[in-house]
C-alpha cells in the first residue's frame, strides 16, 4: 500500500467518525492498525474511534502507542495526552491520568481542557486543593461572563490560598 492510499484511507476513517458512523470507522481503522502497527496517527485515530464508541479499556493500548512513537503533530499530540488520561481517570487508573495530564499540561501550559481534565483527576486522588485551584485559574482566564471577568484579578489572587484568612 503507498502512502497516499493509506492516508486517503486514515482521512476516510475519519471521516466516517466525524460522520457519526464510528462503528465503521473502527472497523477501517483496525484493519489500516494491523497493516502500519507504528504508525503514530492511525494509533491515535483507532483509540478516539473506540473511545467514541464507550470502549475506553481498548482505546488505551493505541493511545499509548501513538504517543510512545512520538511522531505526532501538537494537535494530535494534545488530543491524544487529553484523551488517555481522561480514559485512564474513566477507568479509575487515577495515578496514571494525572501523570499523563500532568506531562500535557507541562507540554501544552495554556490549554484550558488539559488544566481542566487535570482537576478531575486531582480531584480523584484526594488533591482538591489542586484541583480548585486549577478550575479557578481556568474560570477567571477563560470565562466570557462579564461579572466573572469583573473579578478576575481576586479570583486568580484566592486561587493558590484558599485556606488563607486575615
Amino acid at each position: 500500500m503507498t502512502s497516499a492510499t493509506k492516508d486517503e484511507l486514515l482521512a476516510g476513517a475519519v471521516r466516517l467518525r466525524t460522520e457519526g458512523r464510528p462503528e465503521e470507522a473502527r472497523e477501517r481503522l483496525l484493519t489500516l492498525t494491523a497493516e502500519f502497527p507504528e504508525d503514530a496517527e492511525i494509533a491515535y485515530q483507532t483509540a478516539w474511534a473506540h473511545d467514541v464508541l464507550g470502549l475506553e479499556a481498548e482505546a488505551v493500548p493505541y493511545y499509548e502507542r501513538a504517543l510512545s512513537a512520538g511522531k505526532l503533530g501538537d494537535e494530535d499530540r494534545l488530543g491524544a495526552l487529553i484523551g488517555l488520561g481522561s480514559t485512564y481517570r474513566v477507568l479509575g487508573r487515577y495515578g496514571q491520568a494525572v501523570e499523563v495530564l500532568r506531562r500535557g499540561v507541562a507540554d501544552f501550559p495554556a490549554d484550558g481542557a488539559l488544566r481542566t481534565f487535570l482537576a478531575m483527576a486531582l480531584y480523584n486522588t484526594g488533591e482538591h486543593h489542586e484541583a480548585m485551584e486549577l478550575l479557578l485559574r481556568v474560570v477567571a482566564t477563560t470565562s466570557e461572563d462579564p461579572s466573572v471577568r469583573r473579578y478576575r484579578t481576586a479570583v486568580e489572587h484566592y486561587a493558590s490560598g484558599l485556606d488563607e484568612t486575615v
